[in-house]
């Protein structure tokens, strides 16, 4: 018996095909190699095609397929991890109306900040336990204001995971978490924020029918079966954001534990089991996968958008016939600070931790006469690894204190300066392991059809790889101050 997990990310989608009974990954494809185009007509603005995503998704499921390591007709349910936050609607026959303004995008901000100001910072942080900032409610009443055309042709809105259900399922549902995401959540009254959709003037039937996470959120239909070589009617069983997802894969369920990824964006994400909220908004919190009216488990979100949208750009300008991997050894000839090049890499719109603000990428102190390929290299690294310093820092202030770290070996993580240099910035050891996106999203999906009996039964198999502990944090320690002393002359004067 096998389980499918399908993972929409910003660069590409990605699939893995899970056997329920090992837990182990037995194919995983990921379609295309490329990185995907994001499209910005204006700065700060940040869109993609859902149909690409359906088309990338359909041809990933395909190339798994064809590597006959398993029969697909054998695959007894689908999950689906996904970009949050971004927007996508439909009308009533389900046709896409407009691109997806995706989760980097910084056009609603200042929607946000009048909404949070309006409706009171206090009241939104004790019920929506964020600023509604830019999230999906504030891109929708963007639409709104900006679109009315478009907007009064929406039937449904959705996240980028709910669309690609529709496609495979023909329904169209969402969930508490979800909800949460796009800050439409009322966690105080446990029901959809009256003060979110009354602020912006939502039509309260745009919000399609709320299922468990963990349920049979639609069944596969027979057209999508025959072109994808599946069987008819199996559940599309999980839909969850791709951090709260990437925590699942990880087996970060209980209070207390962390998580953490260095994909497009970096996340550091912690479970929590209080209504815990940022004063400023820095950091987010949101319903765990975990979340009931009976335990309130909360995942407490840490987002930096510029790390490996930092680390790609630097390799397509200074090295772009190199692959990452040979990358990561050439930083590993560089020494620890780089020789003194320090990059701030928040180059891909505004960031939360830095109350929405947008700095811009710089790299920093270049001297022609000493500074190779190998200190550019190192010192992206170095400075993505100082955000998520800065970022765990502003989560300390707010009580979430870990004593380890898990990851997937994936994206920056397998770079092993990159991983230590994480671990000697922040002082805490991470765990690393095999799981990816797809496959905590194939997890999810046996948890939601019933083939486990619950979310910890899903991986009562988890293998550790490779435990790090600091070693350099002595050495790192001034490095960083100099760093930080940096950003916050640009963040005074940007």
């Amino acid at each position: 018996m096998y389980l499918l997990g399908i993972d929409i990310g910003t660069s590409s989608i990605k699939v893995a095909v899970v056997d329920a009974q090992t837990q182990q990954r037995v194919a995983t494809a990921q379609y295309p190699e490329e990185e995907t185009e994001i499209k910005s007509i204006h700065p700060g603005w940040a869109e993609q095609s859902p149909m690409d995503w359906w088309h990338n998704a359909q041809q990933a499921i395909l190339k798994v397929n064809a590597l006959k390591l398993f029969d697909p007709k054998d695959i007894k349910a689908i999950g689906i991890a996904y970009q949050m936050h971004g927007l996508v609607v439909v009308d009533a026959a389900q046709n896409i109306l407009r691109d997806s303004i995706i989760w980097c995008d910084s056009r609603a901000v200042e929607l946000g900040e009048k909404a949070f100001d309006t409706i009171g910072h206090e009241k939104s942080l004790q019920h929506l336990l964020n600023s509604p900032g830019n999230f999906t409610a504030s891109k929708l009443a963007w639409v709104k204001n900006n679109e009315p055309t478009i907007y009064s042709k929406i039937d449904k809105v959705m996240l980028p995971g709910d669309f690609i259900a529709m496609k495979l399922t023909g329904e169209i549902t969402t969930s508490i978490p979800a909800l949460s995401e796009g800050i439409f959540w009322d966690f105080k009254k446990n029901e959809i924020s009256t003060d979110v959709m009354n602020y912006y003037g939502l039509d309260w039937s745009l919000i399609p029918t709320i299922n468990p996470l963990f349920s049979e959120h639609g069944y596969l239909k027979k057209d999508i079966s025959s072109l994808l070589g599946l069987t008819e009617g199996i559940p599309v069983s999980y839909k969850s954001g791709d951090q709260p997802n990437n925590a699942l894969s990880l087996n970060v369920l209980k209070p207390g534990e962390v998580a953490a990824t260095a994909g497009t964006s970096g996340v550091i994400y912690g479970v929590s089991d209080e209504l815990t909220y940022d004063q400023q908004s820095r950091v987010n919190t949101f319903a765990h996968v975990t979340y009931s009216k009976e335990k309130q488990h909360t995942g407490v979100l840490l987002c930096i958008n510029g790390t490996g949208s930092m680390y790609r750009w630097a390799k397509h300008n200074f090295a772009p016939h190199l692959s990452y991997s040979e990358l990561n050894e050439l930083a590993a000839q560089a020494p620890i600070g780089s020789k003194g090049l320090r990059v701030l890499p928040f180059g891909n719109g505004a960031e939360r931790m830095f109350n929405n603000k947008y700095t811009g990428a710089q790299l920093l102190n270049i001297d022609l006469n000493t500074h190779q390929q190998s200190d550019i290299f190192r010192a992206v690294q170095e400075g993505i690894a100082f955000s998520f310093r800065y970022g765990l820092d502003i989560m300390r202030e707010n009580g979430m204190q870990p004593k380890v770290i898990r990851a997937g070996r994936a994206n920056l993580f397998m770079s092993d300066v990159f991983a230590q240099t994480f671990v000697d910035v922040t002082g805490v050891p991470v765990e690393l392991y095999e799981n990816d996106g797809s496959v905590g999203a194939a997890l999810g999906a046996g948890i939601g059809a019933g083939i486990f009996k619950s979310p910890e039964d899903a991986f009562s198999k988890h293998q550790l790889l490779n435990y790090i502990e600091p070693k350099n944090t002595i050495a790192y320690e001034p490095i960083y101050q100099d760093w930080r002393r940096i950003l916050e002359r640009k963040l005074i004067s940007p």
